[in-house]
């Protein structure tokens, strides 16, 4: 049995000596590899933190003391210290641990935090709530992997610099980067910061010794301390925290176990907010993560954990934007490119390569992303915002004010769409079609393959008057689904037989939709399956198909409140159409996490239970049988398949 085998919580490492806490660390990065290996995780950030946290739980006494980690992906070896090491071997597995701080497993974990920025917004809070409750308990925020580069924290920190009753200690880790090499100018200053002098200790002894001579002392001292000032804001930036009024420590080692919990042992015990700035190395202690020069292993897919060599990735749907944009971009001079440090996960880099001076990294702010792009697009270009779609919930004020607003040609590309699985209920981007819904002139385009994507891609930069929003899903994409006929702008993907059901395909779900088609066939009814490519607006050609068909049918990942088909259905009534609907569609809950075709069979989004509940409505229709004439969308509907 192993030292880490022995750890049940975290008062057990308090009675381990200094050799075997140097083992359980060797022993915890052994545990993160073979974990993460199967089925990949994020784990350059936590082999990075191991020794960091070690000292953050000997000394502070969670969960009495809160810990909240920003973000909570580089959590997993806190988790291994309050007693679910052994349980990591079903990581971001269905039933198995969360990739992120969950309250639902341990009272140790307090905020999920998978978005990041927000840390010492929470601990502020908390802090507070405990010093106005008379109870004597420390908050210790733990921010790093670039979460200092999100306009939320510094607006916490302005509110932390004030509030002098906090127990708040926070740890700064600083490894220099988010998924890649953090950007900036608060990254310029850190790096600075990493190689200053230090001044404290002379500073201190020059400080006893000028205080001890009588009268002019204290009067020396006091200039000395403003020439120390403004010689080390020269060359180390403390200052920024210090002129906000934050008590700074380090910067300190963060490997360096015993030098960390001195110096949170110090920040401690000072009874009010306290910056400890640790550095530390994304993928230490594992060598093939820091050889890894794109990410370190940030978030690795399956690997073996001995070469450390990744298995081989097939085509993803980011693929396809990736070679698109670029070649967009060699046609469009005024096309930039702009990401919130995901270059690499957005499929940005190629284009970066190409065009460096019209790429634009702007660290983990979505909000100043969407702003900046509204900027360059008053300016005379056309910014296409590569983010993950749960990441666009964050500047939802900006899209509508600052873009759509100002009409203002910007175009959103939401990476991740729909319900993504493995990271849990954070990361589904099922909330973007019924947020969006709500912003006036905005068009919102939904791709069902991967050559829809190149096609609408290059329709949404042409529009200079509004913002543009393509949106597609995590994994490969389909093979494609060519039309068999089109009406209007919609796709026509399935006509077969008498005009029963009209299915409305949303994206990804067209897949889904064709094979709902041949089941409805199947059973002898008839059935068109249009895909509306751009999705806001409603297009009006859908008005007159459903009103020609017996039942309408919407299929999407994405919420049902609010969605394509919520808004398609109002359309319908406000224009006198009452065809009988049925909307298929995301539950409004918080998802937990699993794969991806796991979490759409349990919330009925599969061609099965879809195709179970149109019968359904249709035998249970007491009106006539449904006549056969022509339909617009070409032939007698009975006279054509589907082609593939």
């Amino acid at each position: 049995m192993g030292v880490l085998d022995t750890i049940s919580g975290p008062r057990d490492l308090r009675r381990l000596s200094d050799d075997e806490l140097d083992t359980l660390a060797s022993e915890i990065r052994d545990r993160l590899v073979t974990a993460c290996a199967p089925a990949g995780g994020h784990l350059g950030p936590n082999l990075g933190v191991v020794e960091l946290t070690i000292a953050i739980h000997r000394v502070f006494d969670s969960p009495r003391d809160r810990i909240v980690w920003d973000t909570g992906h580089q959590a997993y070896v806190h988790k291994m210290l309050t007693g679910r090491a052994a349980q990591f071997d079903r990581l971001r597995v269905e039933g198995g641990l969360s990739g992120y701080p969950s309250q639902a497993e341990s009272a140790h974990d307090i905020v999920e935090n998978s978005h990041a920025s927000t840390s010492l917004s929470y601990a502020d809070g908390l802090a507070k709530a405990y010093a106005i409750r008379g109870e004597d308990r420390h908050v210790v925020a733990v921010i790093g992997d670039g979460a200092l580069t999100g306009g939320m924290a510094w607006e916490a920190l302005n509110n932390i610099a004030v509030a002098d009753r906090s127990k708040l200690v926070i740890v700064v880790n600083d490894n220099g980067r988010s998924y890649t090499p953090t950007i900036g100018g608060l990254t310029t200053a850190l790096t600075r910061l990493r190689t200053s002098p230090r001044y404290e200790q002379a500073l201190d002894l020059v400080k006893r010794r000028l205080n001890a001579v009588p009268g002019v002392g204290p009067a020396a001292y006091d200039a000395l301390h403003a020439m120390k000032k403004g010689v080390k804001d020269a060359v180390a930036p403390q200052g920024l925290f210090e002129d906000l009024g934050l008590k700074y420590v380090g910067p300190v080692d963060g490997h360096d176990r015993v030098a960390m919990e001195h110096a949170l042992v110090q920040a401690r015990k000072f009874g009010g907010p306290v910056i400890v700035h640790a550095l530390t190395r994304k993928g230490f202690g594992y060598d093939a993560a820091e050889r890894h020069e794109a990410d370190q292993f940030h978030q690795v897919g399956p690997f073996d954990p001995e070469s450390g060599e990744q298995d081989p990735k097939g085509a993803i749907w980011t693929n396809a934007f990736t070679d698109e944009i670029v070649r967009i971009g060699q046609r469009r001079q005024d096309v930039v490119a702009i990401t919130a440090a995901m270059m690499h996960p957005t499929g940005l880099q190629q284009f970066q390569a190409r065009f460096p001076e019209r790429t634009f990294d702007v660290g983990i702010a979505e909000q100043h992303a969407a702003t900046s792009a509204a900027g360059l697009a008053l300016g005379g270009l056309h910014p296409v915002v590569a983010i993950y779609s749960t990441f666009l919930n964050r500047a939802f004020d900006q899209v509508l004010m600052d873009c759509a607003l100002h009409r203002c040609g910007v175009t959103f590309v939401l990476d991740r769409a729909g319900v993504t699985g493995d990271d849990g209920a954070s990361h589904n981007g099922m909330w973007d079609m019924s947020i969006l819904q709500v912003v006036p002139g905005l068009r919102l385009a939904a791709p069902r393959d991967a050559t829809r994507l190149r096609e609408l891609l290059n329709e949404a930069v042409d529009v200079e008057d509004a913002p543009t929003v393509i949106r597609f899903p995590k994994g490969a994409p389909p093979a494609d689904i060519p039309a068999v006929g089109t009406v209007d702008g919609l796709d026509v993907l399935v006509r077969n037989g008498a005009r029963d059901v009209l299915v409305v395909a949303v994206g990804a779900m067209a897949t889904t939709a064709v094979d709902v088609a041949d089941r409805l066939v199947a059973q002898g009814i008839g059935v068109t399956v249009v895909d509306p490519r751009w999705v806001k607006p409603v297009n009006p050609a859908l008005l007159d198909l459903a009103g020609r068909h017996r039942l309408v049918v919407s299929i999407e990942d994405s919420g049902e409140t609010g969605g394509c088909g919520a808004v398609l259905l109002q359309t319908l009534n406000a224009a006198g159409v009452h065809t009988p609907f049925r909307l298929h569609a995301v539950p409004q809950r918080f998802l937990d996490h699993a794969k991806r075709a796991r979490i759409l069979e349990q919330v009925g989004l599969t061609p099965q239970a879809i195709a179970l509940r149109i019968v359904e409505d249709i035998t249970a229709r007491p009106d006539a049988q449904p006549d056969h004439q022509e339909d617009r969308t070409g032939e007698a509907p009975a006279e054509v398949d589907r082609s593939m």
